[in-house]
C-alpha cells in the first residue's frame, strides 16, 4: 500500500510534473507502531492468555474428576477473558506475531479443544440422565391407557 507524501523533502519529489514520484511507500514506522508501543502489548496478551487458560483448565479439572460446578459461572467467567484477549488483540494486530505468541495461542487452542470435548461428554451425559428421569416419570404417571403395548394388542384382535 502506497500513501501519499505530504512534505516532500526535495522540490521535485511528490509532485510527477518535475519528475518526482507521486507516491511514495511508507516507512517501517508507518507500517507498525513504535517499539515502545509495542513493548507493554505483547505481556497484556500473555496476561489475558494465561488467564483464560487458568478458568478453561480448573473447568476441565472439575468435570475430569466428577466434581460439582457451576456451569455458568464458567461460562461467565471464559466470556469474560475471551472479551479481553480480542481486546488486547485488537490493539495486537498491527504489530505482527511473534513465534513464542503463535506457540502460546497453539497449546490455548489444545485446551479449549480439551474443554470442549469435555463439556461434550458432560452434557451428553445430562441429556441421557434427563431422558430417563423423563420416561420413568411418563411411566409412574401413565395408567396405560395410551401406551403402544396395548394398542399393538388391540390391532391384533
Amino acid at each position: 500500500m502506497f500513501q501519499r507524501n505530504s512534505q516532500p523533502s526535495h522540490p521535485a519529489q511528490g509532485n510527477p510534473a518535475n519528475g518526482g514520484p507521486a507516491f511514495v511507500p511508507p516507512t517501517a514506522s508507518a507500517a507498525a507502531p513504535p517499539a515502545a508501543a509495542r513493548g507493554p502489548l505483547l505481556p497484556m496478551v500473555e496476561i489475558s492468555i494465561q488467564r483464560l487458560e487458568e478458568i478453561v483448565e480448573q473447568e476441565t479439572w472439575a468435570l475430569k474428576n466428577r466434581q460439582a460446578i457451576n456451569l455458568k459461572d464458567y461460562n461467565d467467567r471464559k466470556s469474560q477473558a475471551l472479551l479481553e484477549l480480542t481486546r488486547t488483540l485488537r490493539n495486537f494486530q498491527s504489530v505482527g506475531t511473534s513465534p513464542a505468541l503463535v506457540e502460546r495461542v497453539g497449546s490455548l487452542k489444545a485446551k479449549l479443544a480439551a474443554n470442549q470435548a469435555m463439556l461434550k461428554l458432560h452434557l451428553e451425559a445430562v441429556r441421557e440422565i434427563s431422558t430417563s428421569l423423563s420416561d420413568a416419570i411418563r411411566h409412574s404417571e401413565s395408567d396405560g391407557t395410551y401406551t403402544q403395548a396395548i394398542s399393538l394388542a388391540y390391532r391384533r384382535s
